[in-house]
């Protein structure tokens, strides 16, 4: 009788410590959920995104890296960025393009290295510059005496908004390729050849 009671005692312990232990482990669950979202910030999408494009063309590795304003309803060029007035052709930090090869650039060249890429907008014609300081944020220590390479190409318009500013490295064929960048509804491009 003894040990039917002492047995009947520790099945009840035992299948209360269960019932016990699962009512808790919804509750500690539920905490470490809430512990998790209260421990991580709201992670916001930035409006200006960090990104980079690169192509290969021919044994050219040509690479741009920029952040990518969006239009977000604005007026872009002649609003929000005034006409005849250098840009850092992105967000935040200056662009900067990098090839391991020389280009020839309207019939220029311009020598392998990594270079700050600036434009100056117009609506008829947009000034592209390359400029020796690359590291730089936006074009607080632009200077005009850094240029390497600078010329102007006429801007096409788009029919359709692009709402972030992409560059695109098109490669045409060995020797050749395209540089572009789009952004509201202004595309410029210019050709490039290997050297």
């Amino acid at each position: 009788m003894k040990n039917s009671i002492i047995l009947l005692c520790l099945i009840l312990l035992v299948s209360c410590k269960e019932t016990s232990k699962n009512a808790q482990e919804p509750q500690s669950e539920e905490t470490t959920e809430q512990k998790t979202k209260s421990a991580e910030p709201d992670k916001k999408k930035p409006l200006s995104p960090h990104t980079s494009t690169m192509a290969m063309v021919g044994d050219a590795h040509i690479h741009f890296d920029y952040s990518s304003p969006g239009v977000r309803n604005r007026i872009v060029f002649g609003g929000l960025l005034p006409y005849d007035a250098v840009w850092q052709a992105g967000a935040h930090n200056a662009t900067w393009m990098e090839t391991n090869k020389d280009l020839t650039i309207d019939g220029k060249v311009l020598n392998a290295g990594k270079y700050g890429f600036f434009v100056i907008p117009n609506q008829e014609e947009w000034t592209i510059i390359f400029n020796t300081n690359w590291d730089q944020h936006g074009k607080d220590e632009y200077d005009e005496n850094n240029d390497v390479l600078r010329f102007k190409v006429a801007p096409k318009i788009s029919e359709e908004i692009k709402e972030h500013l992409e560059y695109k490295v098109t490669k045409v064929n060995n020797t050749s390729g395209t540089i572009s960048l789009s952004w509201e509804k202004v595309i410029v491009e210019f050709p490039f050849e290997v050297n």
